[in-house]
């Protein structure tokens, strides 16, 4: 196969993968009713006046699966820790002693369940289209190939390729969403 055809596959095969990669973390935001560190991942503190990770200036643990305990590295924080997560508006109410700041999880109706599954619908179907925007762009690239001396049947068999790719990297985010919607659908 032309070197060049075999570049752009290979591109192809690490945008997807990235594709992927996105879908998945966009599907840990969405929380399936049980505690977890990974839900305060967009949440930024006012750290001497820069925007900073809550993940880099207090430690986030989970006691149990309802209850995700901060604990912030420097007590003046604590504040503008509660401030943020109020800020975020997660649905979670802080409860700062002082020391800690507590989050209670509240469990999920099954109304509350249904919107989450439509989201995780909704994040999966946005994988999906981006995995055929990369299969588009590869397949325009492969034809411009055409021109630097790949012939009818290399091209022809590159866009095979980048079909099964499309096919798998599609396959992968499913199984991301089905095991999301198992997740969410568990009381």
């Amino acid at each position: 196969m032309n070197e060049l055809i075999s570049i752009e596959l290979d591109d192809c095969k690490d945008k997807m993968s990235k594709a992927v990669a996105y879908t998945e973390s966009e599907l840990t935001k969405i929380r399936a009713g049980k505690a977890s560190p990974s839900m305060l991942d967009g949440i930024s503190v006012d750290y001497y006046g820069s925007a900073t990770p809550l993940s880099q200036v207090a430690n986030i643990n989970t006691t149990d699966a309802r209850t995700i305990v901060i604990q912030p590295w420097e007590k003046s924080l604590i504040n503008a820790i509660e401030k943020a997560i109020t800020d975020a508006n997660l649905g979670l109410n802080p409860q700062n002693d002082g020391i800690v700041i507590r989050l209670n999880v509240p469990p999920l109706t099954e109304e509350r369940r249904r919107e989450l599954v439509k989201k995780v619908k909704e994040e999966t179907e946005r994988g999906r289209v981006a995995i055929r925007n990369i299969r588009k762009e590869t397949n325009e690239s492969v034809k411009k190939l055409k021109n630097d001396g790949a012939s009818e049947d290399e091209i022809k068999s590159a866009e095979g390729e980048v079909q099964k790719l499309t096919d798998a990297f599609i396959v992968k985010v499913d199984k991301l969403a089905e095991l999301k919607e198992k997740d969410i659908m568990t009381v």
